[in-house]
């Protein structure tokens, strides 16, 4: 992995453009490592019912007209974010601007002060999911990097609920989430694909049937017994 350094923020390193991952892994990395792995190592994709069904409900998302204003809240559909700190580059599915008096940013058109509120759509129904937190606090982060400022909060919208959940980007969910980018890094430089070790979770996984936990883990099993035995 090549790192840059600019000029102008001597001391502080940078990814290149060529090593930007995608902000998605960081959800697929907290959620299972080996998942991560085969998706940006291996380039492994298979889709399911749920793969499917949140596919659809971001496409209805990005057909969506690109911006809107509600009173005091300008809304932006599909926004290409990108940080060169954290090495990470996507799309948030909506980043609403709502108009404050205090700690905001300028935007281009619209008079005033606006602060950022990214919103992320997923599928399932409303529940706290730390991987969810960390992809979205990821969104924020790119945010702060390219327009300045504190974001303080955004928000997850659950498709099958049709209710979102606000989650606050404090101290420990912001140092999670850099963590996760540098691990996200360093396991895609590394080439290694982790162990499979099955779990509640990996029902339902998309690579459930091209991971096999369950065979693996049995794998593992009786060669560790049949090197204890020798």
């Amino acid at each position: 992995m090549k790192e840059k350094q600019y000029p102008q923020m001597i001391g502080n390193k940078f990814y290149s453009e060529d090593d930007l991952i995608p902000i998605s892994a960081l959800a697929d990395f907290t959620f299972c490592e080996r998942r991560a792995a085969l998706h940006f190592i291996e380039r492994i994709w298979e889709d399911n019912v749920f793969t499917a069904e949140g596919t659809i409900l971001h496409e209805r998302v990005d057909d969506a007209s690109a911006s809107e204003v509600r009173g005091n809240v300008r809304i932006a559909r599909s926004v290409w974010l990108r940080s060169l700190v954290l090495g990470l580059v996507g799309k948030a599915d909506v980043v609403e601007f709502h108009k404050t008096e205090l700690g905001g940013v300028k935007l281009e058109g619209a008079s005033g002060l606006w602060l950022p509120f990214p919103v992320e759509y997923k599928r399932g129904y409303l529940r706290p999911e730390r991987s969810f937190e960390i992809q979205l606090c990821a969104q924020a982060l790119c945010l702060e990097e390219m327009l300045g400022g504190n974001i303080p909060s955004g928000a997850i919208f659950y498709g099958k609920t049709r209710r979102r959940m606000d989650v606050v980007f404090d101290k420990a969910l912001r140092t999670e989430t850099e963590e996760a980018a540098k691990k996200v890094h360093e396991l895609i430089e590394s080439g290694i694909t982790p162990k499979a070790e099955y779990s509640a979770k990996c029902k339902k996984c998309s690579l459930l049937e091209l991971c096999l936990p369950k065979a693996s883990s049995k794998a593992s099993s009786y060669l560790a017994k049949a090197m204890e035995k020798e």
